[in-house]
């Protein structure tokens, strides 16, 4: 285990990071931590979930100047990593990002003023965005927009719940057990929302704390991911199915959501190729799930290789 710097005071987050041989999108996401309005707020926990190398010296000296702690284990999938991370955290409030993520700078500042202003709610979604320098982050940006405003509830609550920018109070968490499900290789978050969902509770969504979904994977590679991804997800899938919660939207909604994703791609700031990336990613992923459900194809466990 490799400690930083502890904050002068009790930390009110603890930034949790699992990451799988995600060491180069690691370090602008550690950075964008680094430049936070308010850094003695905070601690980052990073597990290494048995990547093929330690973390490299370009990670590790962010410990000069960051509340950082680096522990590896086994690999065992990023629900593992993150219950582990939550074992060692000392924060009242745990916030989960992902390695290919950025923090705005005022991100934890507009969280924890969230957070204090709604002491009836428990979870809280962060406002995602897409990298738009690129047309598969363009499409990713697109998809963001769509899926936050559709799914946001009168309430200011939302249907919807992604680990690149999630918070939780500790109080809500049972420690030991952990919060994810180490069964759910893929869409282990959605599962979370499953399970909030059964006791009536949705995240609360915090549009001013905002963090940078950036993808750095070609289009190729993104429809591969894409294809793995919706195999992957099967089982878990399987398992919600079976504790009666209604998480996938309705083919009206869909539609819906496909009609407000061309009108939104008219902009210049996305374009018309990002819809139609969009649109082929799902296409792959609606393809690749029917014909997981249609011949009971089901992933093995554990999977070994790119389960973050």
């Amino acid at each position: 285990m490799t400690s930083g710097n502890p904050p002068a005071t009790m930390p009110q987050f603890s930034i949790i990071i699992a990451v799988f041989n995600d060491w180069a999108p690691l370090n602008p996401c550690l950075r964008s931590l680094a430049q936070q309005a308010d850094r003695s707020e905070f601690e980052v926990i990073v597990v290494d979930d048995g990547s093929n190398e330690t973390a490299p010296e370009v990670i590790r000296q962010w410990a000069d100047g960051l509340p950082l702690t680096i522990v590896r284990q086994s690999h065992a999938g990023v629900s593992a990593a993150r219950n582990h991370g939550i074992q060692i955290s000392k924060g009242p409030i745990l916030l989960f990002v992902d390695a290919d993520c950025r923090l705005h700078t005022d991100c934890l500042v507009a969280l924890e003023s969230a957070i204090i202003a709604s002491p009836q709610h428990n979870c809280f979604q962060l406002h995602l965005v897409g990298d738009c320098s690129g047309i598969v982050g363009r499409a990713e940006e697109l998809r963001l927009i769509t899926l936050q405003s559709h799914l946001l509830q009168p309430s200011g609550c939302i249907r919807y719940l992604n680990t690149a920018g999630f918070a939780i109070r500790r109080a809500r968490v049972n420690i030991e057990e952990g919060l994810f499900d180490p069964v759910a290789i893929r869409a282990e978050d959605t599962l979370l929302l499953a399970n909030l969902m059964q006791v009536g509770e949705l995240p609360f969504f915090v549009a001013d704390a905002t963090v940078q979904h950036v993808i750095s994977r070609s289009m190729t590679e993104c429809l591969r991911k894409e294809a793995r991804s919706a195999y992957l997800e099967s089982e878990t899938y399987d398992l919600i199915a079976s504790r009666g919660v209604r998480i996938r939207v309705s083919h009206r909604e869909r539609l819906s959501m496909l009609l407000s994703m061309w009108k939104t791609s008219g902009k210049d700031s996305i374009g018309r190729s990002a819809w139609f990336l969009l649109t082929a990613r799902q296409l792959v992923h609606l393809t690749v799930r029917l014909l997981t459900d249609l011949f009971g194809i089901r992933p093995p466990s554990p999977v070994p290789e790119d389960s973050h």
